[in-house]
């Protein structure tokens, strides 16, 4: 067997994104150089030949996609799973995650100017952030970040994928450090938490 066959297959295969060495331990025959020629080569025929996948850099690792543009195509299926989509307080509290990790949740809270905790539960109960460390302080507060399924969702190879800081607004930018002084954000209650399906 080629190698470029056993490493398509176990993309083909995996729902999730693979790193090189994580496929080589498919056969003997395989290292990562191998693994990273064999994805070379299997780009340049997919392009060649004009199909409707290709091997995308997810996650830091591989995975096997549909082009972007046959998505409308796919649309129409129920059978082809969607990703879920975030309400509108869900992607500003993980933007902020994203650009300002680790981040505590009253330093979130500030930034939006409400209460966010049960949006970071919802963004925790989807994988999408995860607690990362605690601060010094009073009560060491929970630190978060954000997780591989961030980068899964949004088709990022890495962090470094994001846009960049220059081109955000000023509220993401710059780093200011919370005093004691500044106000309490509004009650949680008081917001949408839900992610839309």
């Amino acid at each position: 067997m080629k190698a470029e066959q056993i490493v398509e297959a176990i993309l083909f295969a995996s729902d999730a994104p693979l790193r090189a060495e994580e496929i080589a331990r498919a056969d003997d025959s395989l290292d990562e150089d191998v693994v990273e020629r064999s994805i070379q080569i299997l780009q340049g025929e997919y392009q060649e030949e004009g199909r409707a996948f290709e091997i995308s850099r997810v996650a830091e690792g591989f995975q096997l996609l549909t082009r972007p543009e046959f998505a409308s195509y796919l649309e129409r299926f129920d059978t082809v799973p969607r990703p879920s989509r975030l309400s509108g307080p869900a992607l500003e509290t993980l933007a902020i995650v994203a650009y300002r990790q680790p981040i505590g949740r009253v330093e979130v809270e500030f930034i939006r100017g409400v209460g966010s905790s049960g949006v970071i539960r919802t963004l925790q109960d989807r994988g999408l952030i995860e607690v990362v460390g605690r601060a010094e302080g009073l009560g060491r507060p929970l630190l978060y970040g954000t997780t591989t399924r961030f980068l899964e969702h949004f088709g990022f190879s890495s962090l470094d994928d994001l846009p960049r800081p220059e081109e955000l607004p000023v509220v993401l930018r710059d780093r200011t450090p919370l005093t004691e002084d500044q106000g309490d954000p509004v009650d949680p209650d008081q917001e949408e938490l839900e992610l839309e399906s």
